[in-house]
């Protein structure tokens, strides 16, 4: 049984991916708005009757419905408004947070947690703390919708699929985030030797901007992609495929630091995070990336000390 905290945009497009997927054979929606999710709920329904799909899909507001869950998706939280950073977010999504933790420790103390929360990386970390749970088991999305979209500009420079593209960007989800053009590869080869320097500064502004530019246009944040990329990352653990993923971790000395979290390149599988794989940054590489986390450790710094232990 998978279940999803939150059925927003990114809860729905989430459960609606996991559905056409056939992840499980049952998935579960959560919301204290009342309603919320069991309208969302009997849609999908509806729609996996149309498309002849044999997946149960219920709704509840109690929580002891994701009793018995391996995968926990969360999603919940407060969206980022046009103009708003993620960083804004981080208060009243802590609180949020902490509170959803409680109840995944009571109810479904053995699942794998994936977040989207806003802002990730610090979510991530409230999430680890509150829960207790070997940061295997803790995962944030972030990473993997950065790289896809490092993918997706530099294929239209290059006019190749975004598939054949080996995509890096590590450090926070945000707007420190830190893409390696160097370590992005297609067929091996770096993207610094196929795109001219100029093109390379403009697939990492467009990369950076990209959630701040769909939230500008449409008047909301991404929701498709993410809730593409959970399902994606929950199926890898589900079907334990031992597959690479840029996913935000609470790192203990690896890159040189600790107690903070940020998006690196992992495998996934039946246990969650099975390894995490240190890249081979040169020296600016690796002050990007240091100048990335510590935005991250900024974030952790400001919480309230409630959520920090």
């Amino acid at each position: 049984m998978i279940s999803i905290i939150g059925t927003g945009r990114v809860g729905t497009a989430a459960a609606l991916v996991a559905l056409l997927r056939g992840l499980d054979d049952k998935i579960v929606l959560v919301d204290i708005v009342p309603g919320l999710a069991q309208g969302e709920a009997l849609d999908l329904a509806h729609a996996a009757s149309t498309l002849g799909v044999d997946i149960e899909i219920v709704g509840s507001e109690d929580f002891s419905v994701i009793r018995g869950s391996s995968i926990v998706l969360v999603t919940a939280g407060k969206p980022r408004k046009p103009g708003m950073t993620r960083e804004q977010l981080l208060a009243d999504n802590a609180a949020i947070v902490a509170d959803i933790a409680s109840k995944i420790k009571q109810y479904a103390p053995d699942s794998i947690v994936l977040m989207t929360t806003n802002p990730l990386d610090a979510m991530v970390y409230v999430m680890y703390k509150k829960l207790g749970f070997p940061r295997e088991r803790v995962i944030g999305f972030s990473g993997v919708l950065d790289s896809a979209r490092l993918a997706y500009y530099a294929s239209r420079k290059l006019k190749v699929s975004p598939s054949s593209i080996t995509p890096i960007v590590i450090g926070m989800h945000g707007e420190a985030m830190y893409p390696v053009p160097r370590l992005s590869t297609v067929g091996g080869i770096p993207l610094t030797q196929l795109l001219s320097p100029s093109e390379i500064e403009d697939v990492v502004r467009e990369t950076v901007q990209a959630g701040a530019t769909v939230t500008k246009l449409r008047g909301y944040s991404s929701n498709y992609a993410p809730g593409a990329g959970l399902v994606l990352m929950a199926e890898a653990i589900k079907r334990d495929s031992k597959r690479m993923f840029i996913a935000s971790v609470y790192l203990d000395g690896e890159y040189g630091v600790s107690d903070v979290v940020a998006e690196i390149p992992v495998i996934l599988g039946r246990r969650g995070v099975e390894r995490i794989l240190e890249l081979p940054l040169n020296d600016e590489e690796k002050q990007g990336f240091l100048k990335s986390v510590e935005a991250v450790r900024a974030l952790i710094n400001a919480l309230p000390e409630e959520y920090r232990k």
